[in-house]
């Protein structure tokens, strides 16, 4: 049986392929050269979401730490089951939490991360401003739990935690989540261990939630700190609300009624940011969770 040779490239696709390699590899450089000097951690790393670290083997990155070496590195990786091939890509949570505490044994714990809480009023940005934090190295957002049936794409453990009502209220039982709430007949709340793992991993963990589950997450966990989303003012929240022309009279009133509710409560929060650009607004909460 004949061999089918390799695709020929043009000379300009030749010329891009050969960039694209020069690029990644560049990057993969100064990621070990950065984990060498201090300058972030493992986890850091490990959670860079470009393709060219992805694609970059877990052992090329443990040799970069300082004291490891390959053959530390060989010996982590055979320990915790995991192969010499693995990509960083392709290392599941428990994998990464397997690392921490083989890296903890004799280098000692990473900084444990904040717990940063982000309420307000609908329509104030919320989902924008964890949206655009997903891709720093430095945060997790946190995946809520919810009994309510998986939409067409969604996966478990990604975009929700998917339960049955039963499994739900034997977690409640068992005090699992930091905060649960009913709507719209379903249950939503905020699993404990895996915000206490990524905090322990030295992650800064962001809980974008309803201000009444902010009010629970205070008791479970005093030390979290709780940032108040507020609209630039009062008009331009209302005009964000009703600006749905699919909504009834009767709708809107009730969510500017809400809205009312919401504002009210800002006093309680330990930081209001004022959301006038989502730039200046993510740099403002960077800078308060990372102090």
């Amino acid at each position: 049986m004949s061999k089918v040779p390799p695709p020929r490239l043009s000379l300009e696709e030749r010329r891009a392929a050969l960039e694209k390699a020069k690029s990644s590899r560049q990057d993969r450089a100064g990621v070990k050269r950065s984990i060498a000097l201090g300058e972030i951690s493992i986890f850091e790393a490990i959670s860079d979401p470009r393709e060219s670290i992805r694609r970059m083997k877990v052992i090329d990155l443990l040799s970069a730490l300082p004291g490891v070496g390959k053959s530390r590195a060989t010996l982590i990786m055979e320990r915790r089951n995991i192969s010499l091939t693995r990509r960083i890509g392709g290392l599941g949570q428990l994998q990464v939490k397997a690392l921490g505490k083989e890296l903890a044994v004799s280098k000692g714990e990473p900084t444990r991360g904040n717990l940063i809480v982000i309420s307000g009023p609908g329509g104030v940005g919320k989902s924008t401003i964890t949206s655009a934090l997903r891709g720093d190295p430095r945060f997790w957002i946190s995946v809520s739990a919810t009994t309510r049936e998986p939409r067409v794409g969604e996966r478990d453990g990604v975009d929700y935690f998917f339960h049955t009502h039963a499994k739900f209220m034997e977690l409640i039982e068992k005090g699992e989540f930091l905060e649960w709430a009913e709507f719209a007949g379903n249950l939503y709340g905020t699993p404990r261990t895996p915000v206490e793992e990524w905090r322990r991993l030295g992650k800064h963990v962001i809980l974008e939630i309803e201000i009444a589950g902010a009010r629970q997450v205070r008791v479970q966990e005093p030390g979290a700190t709780l940032v108040f989303i507020a609209p630039p003012s009062w008009d331009e929240l209302v005009r964000r609300l009703t600006g749905r022309g699919t909504d009834s009279p009767e709708r809107r009133a009730a969510r500017l009624a809400l809205a009312e509710e919401e504002m009210a409560a800002s006093g309680e929060f330990d930081a209001i940011l004022v959301n006038e650009s989502v730039e200046g607004l993510i740099a403002e909460l960077v800078s308060l969770a990372t102090a």
